[in-house]
């Protein structure tokens, strides 16, 4: 059955990283420049170097060389005289590791992307440990994680994780900052062999 999308909210922008764009966006500054798009809208580059703390001449090349690669765009609606405002060309970026195995160059860029992905998440959780004394009760119980340890072959596990992409997708859908006591919550999902006792 397909879920009904609710009115006026468009359905998310997807792209599936091409060889090009993998190795344009595989750089610690141009993947917080283009979260910080996703997450906080458009922006221009001295916006940018403020909130990420660098300078706003580095901000403005890195966000030239996202935007040649098609992952980040002007935004006209907002742009005035001098002052160019940018915007995130996609909500969601695609890919599978597999994509990239005829190209090293190419695969190295998406290894380090997602191994910056499991850095993010450690700082993330590390910013949350420190604070979190300062949330609510209600707040301190609701966030949080947990593992569960399953034998799958490779099918199952895909099918499980689009089931829960469903799911995550479905709530995305139906958010609503407006609504009473509602933050910004980013979830992770990631799925690792347990290799601690395999033969190898």
């Amino acid at each position: 059955m397909e879920s009904e999308e609710k009115p006026g909210r468009p359905a998310p922008r997807e792209v599936r990283l091409d060889h090009r764009q993998v190795r344009v966006l595989a750089h610690p500054m141009r993947m917080r420049l283009l979260g910080a798009l996703r997450v906080n809208g458009p922006a221009t580059a001295t916006a940018l170097a403020a909130l990420l703390d660098t300078n706003t001449g580095a901000t403005s090349y890195h966000l030239r060389q996202l935007a040649e690669a098609g992952l980040v765009t002007e935004d006209p609606d907002r742009g005035t005289g001098r002052q160019r405002w940018w915007r995130a060309a996609h909500d969601v970026t695609n890919w599978e590791p597999t994509d990239f195995d005829d190209d090293p160059d190419a695969r190295a860029a998406i290894e380090w992307i997602e191994g910056d992905q499991v850095r993010l998440f450690v700082e993330h959780a590390e910013r949350w440990l420190a604070v979190r004394h300062r949330w609510s009760p209600a707040w301190r119980d609701a966030f949080g994680m947990g593992d569960i340890f399953i034998s799958l072959p490779p099918a199952r596990l895909e099918a499980l994780k689009a089931e829960v992409w469903e799911i995550l997708d479905r709530y995305n859908r139906e958010a609503d900052s407006a609504e009473p006591g509602a933050e910004q919550v980013q979830v992770f999902l990631a799925a690792y062999p347990l290799l601690f006792g395999r033969k190898q």
